[in-house]
């Protein structure tokens, strides 16, 4: 059987076979991810070499090349790691990141299985009670000046009346998927709309500039993203594994530490890193709730350039010293992070 010679624009523009690419479609895609590396990997080493000049070399510049357009030199280095040691706000934001993503991803995976496993019905009275007392003990502390723990234990008596006596009554109510829609709303909302409250709250339970704050913040801030994520990694997982689990006498609590979280554990490490970035890089929180003793880095580098004027080179090492952890967990957890982004993507 003689096959048609194909012509030079067949050849150019369709694939030889079903599992590779036209030449002009390999050389397109190429020409993209090599543009896309360039618009990612230039910036960064754009503040790498920054961090090795000094004022005259940036001011004087563009330079580009080390030992050819300019020589580099550690001043920068030398004047923000050892004249001004900033291992205090580092030791801050390490501790405050990395708590914050354990406590969230804990206690969001933990509202994410329970989403998905329990059926839950919430009365709307409850939750109008609750408001309700909730606003009456605002008011009762900020206007009468009751002292809120008082104020705190008359309502939660209130609502244990109203349980059993109002509540019971009603038939309203929410199911999960309200729930879960209420849950991730709140990450919806902008951060400046919360965060003059959340500074009065901690004014006056006299924990403003501490790390306390900012952790118990950044934890409420980041729990809606891990619930949200982790729900499609426990909805994929076999009921008949849990259910042969408590068959056999395992509690619910027993079923989720030992057979839900490692089956979910990829997709739990891409959840921990994507907040821990966010809780890394958070600024306007950290901004309003801390001041020198639980100052973190980027309120750092946002204080050098305000109080000294733009002085790229400093800011570039205290860029790269914030940089690196997360380029570093990443490279050692990619695996589990590509793993983590797909599961849950397929159904069925």
């Amino acid at each position: 059987m003689n096959v048609e010679p194909r012509s030079l624009a067949r050849r150019l523009f369709e694939p030889a076979s079903i599992d590779s690419q036209a030449p002009v479609a390999r050389v397109m895609t190429y020409a993209l991810l090599f543009l896309w590396t360039l618009i990612v990997l230039v910036p960064l080493y754009w503040v790498l070499i920054t961090s090795f000049k000094g004022p005259g070399d940036v001011d004087n510049g563009p330079f580009y090349l080390p030992f050819v357009d300019f020589a580099p030199s550690l001043n920068a280095w030398n004047f923000m790691l050892v004249e001004n040691p900033t291992l205090g706000p580092y030791l801050n934001s390490v501790v405050v990141a990395v708590s914050s993503t354990l406590l969230a991803v804990l206690i969001g995976s933990l509202a994410a299985y329970a989403l998905v496993r329990i059926r839950f019905q919430v009365k709307l009275a409850a939750i109008a009670v609750f408001l309700i007392l909730l606003a009456a003990v605002i008011a009762a502390v900020a206007t009468f000046g009751v002292k809120w723990q008082v104020a705190v234990s008359v309502a939660v008596a209130l609502f244990g009346i109203a349980l059993f006596t109002l509540v019971g009554r009603t038939k309203a109510a929410v199911g999960n998927t309200d729930i879960e829609f209420w849950i991730i709303s709140n990450r919806i909302m902008p951060p400046i709309v919360a965060v003059l409250p959340i500074y009065v709250m901690f004014q006056q339970l006299r924990l403003l500039d501490t790390q306390v704050a900012l952790i118990a913040t950044y934890t409420a801030v980041n729990l809606p993203i891990v619930v949200w994520l982790t729900r499609d990694f426990f909805a994929g997982i076999p009921l008949d594994l849990e259910e042969s689990a408590e068959i056999d006498g395992a509690s619910k609590f027993r079923v989720f530490f030992t057979i839900a979280l490692p089956l979910v554990r990829s997709g739990l490490v891409a959840t921990f890193l994507l907040v821990l970035i966010l809780a890394w890089n958070e600024y306007l929180v950290a901004l309003f709730l801390s001041n020198v003793e639980a100052q973190t880095m980027p309120v750092l580098v946002s204080a050098q350039n305000t109080t000294r004027g733009p002085q790229w080179w400093n800011m570039s090492v205290l860029i790269v010293v914030m940089i690196a952890p997360v380029v570093v967990i990443s490279t050692l957890l990619q695996k589990h992070i590509a793993r983590g982004l797909l599961a849950g993507s397929v159904k069925g």
